[in-house]
């Protein structure tokens, strides 16, 4: 109809929650999917930094064939023991293997004895093993070059978690700080504060900062574990994170400059003009000197005497 105003559809899109109900997944299996970008999600319109999925998506994942039972295994999770019997190898072989860094966790757990015990994708371990330049790995003696790193002991399964994280966390960064506040956080504060000098920029940065993993209430030894685990320790990784936090920063500088209060503009207060001194009638040279009057009346009172 002439005159008429086109208004787009609204997309439809539903809570984390409900999407991991209507997927067939717990929260933790859901969670898991979208880091690993199994399903794919949008900011959430109404503010506050959320992510919602929408219908559309939701309908894709339901249509695939073996729904759910595939997209469930797709982020099925194993610790040590469940992982070496998958690949056919002792749990021994499997540990030193994820020391190497050639196995990488998804996920970690803090047991009863407060012992950190890490968790890999199954899918990753079938693609090892399948790999035919891993077999010499799985079978028979060490390379003398790795059991030299274990003896060392090489331990990057803490780390190759932070690269994995790092890289879950980047992909649902879509503004330049964000960005630049996903690499912040897995760098100690002092670190951060001498990379990013300017403490706007620093206030600015914080607000994208994502916190570490939840694993109980803040303060707990759960939460305490997960943000060790969340920092870079080796200084080769420290030099690399501060590289890049520089140069995410300096786009994100470039993108949009970080909010800093505005200058007050005050007029300058007037310097107030000193009273004039009140003048002495006595010291003008006209008040010392006496008038005609005065003086002929100053002559009668005092004579001057005969003679002089």
């Amino acid at each position: 109809m002439s005159g008429s105003i086109y208004v787009p559809a609204r997309t439809v899109t539903c809570t984390p929650g409900r999407a991991a109900r209507e997927l067939g997944l717990r929260r933790r299996e859901f969670d898991l999917a979208v880091r690993l970008g199994r399903i794919r999600t949008v900011p959430d319109e109404g503010g506050g930094g959320g992510r919602r999925v929408e219908r559309a998506e939701i309908d894709r994942l339901r249509a695939q064939d073996g729904f759910p039972g595939t997209l469930r295994e797709r982020v099925h999770v194993v610790g040590t023991a469940e992982g070496a019997a998958l690949m056919e190898i002792p749990a021994g072989r499997f540990t030193r293997l994820a020391r190497l860094g050639l196995l990488v966790p998804v996920r970690f757990y803090l047991n009863r004895y407060r012992a950190v015990v890490w968790l890999y994708l199954a899918e990753d371990l079938r693609q090892f093993t399948a790999g035919a330049e891993n077999a010499h790995l799985l079978k028979g003696r060490t390379p003398e070059s790795l059991r030299g790193q274990l003896a060392a002991g090489v331990d990057l399964r803490a780390r190759n978690w932070r690269g994995r994280q790092l890289g879950f966390l980047t992909r649902q960064s879509e503004d330049p700080w964000a960005h630049a506040g996903v690499v912040a956080a897995f760098l100690p504060p002092v670190d951060v504060a001498d990379v990013v000098r300017d403490p706007y920029e620093r206030a600015h940065l914080n607000r994208f900062r994502p916190a570490p993993p939840d694993h109980g209430a803040p303060g707990s030894p759960s939460a305490q574990c997960a943000e060790q685990l969340m920092t870079a320790q080796d200084p080769d990784e420290i030099g690399w994170l501060r590289s890049n936090l520089a140069h995410t920063v300096e786009q994100a500088r470039a993108h949009s400059p970080a909010p800093r209060p505005a200058p007050r503009h005050t007029a300058p207060t007037p310097r107030p003009t000193p009273p004039a001194a009140p003048r002495d009638h006595d010291s003008r040279p006209e008040a010392r000197r006496p008038t005609r009057g005065l003086r002929a009346w100053l002559r009668r009172r005092n004579p001057r005497p005969a003679g002089v």
